[in-house]
């Protein structure tokens, strides 16, 4: 059984920086690709960033683009967030995602591999 675990998240300030990270291990299952979603208290999980396998593919929600971004690093079974200019509405879990197959998408469905979540909140 394949494992996501994040790390990374934490408290930060209005304008600052975080950075996420997710590594896969247990079985490794070839191509997949990995999102990020959040939650924050109640709402509904929503997209944020998704990345293909080869990385050349890369889909960001509106509100995250270009202020956040999204790598990974497949020899070290990691992906990366890199979280700039964080807003309070940034607060929120951060969840990694995987999918079987080198497409991302921006559906929760289309994911069947998940992390337990990290917090992340900025401050005003």
């Amino acid at each position: 059984q394949a494992q996501l675990v994040e790390s990374g998240g934490g408290l930060a300030q209005a304008g600052g920086s975080l950075r996420l990270s997710c590594v896969a291990s247990g079985r490794t299952f070839g191509t997949y690709a990995m999102g990020w979603f959040r939650q924050a208290p109640g709402k509904e999980r929503e997209f944020v960033t998704a990345i293909s396998w080869s990385g050349d593919s890369k889909l960001y929600a509106d509100s995250v683009k270009g202020r956040f971004t999204i790598s990974r690093d497949n020899a070290k079974n990691t992906v990366y967030l890199q979280m700039n200019s964080l807003k309070p509405e940034d607060t929120a879990v951060y969840y990694c995602a995987a999918r079987l197959g080198s497409t991302p998408f921006r559906s929760t469905t289309n994911y069947g591999y998940w992390g337990q979540g990290t917090q992340v909140t900025v401050s005003s």
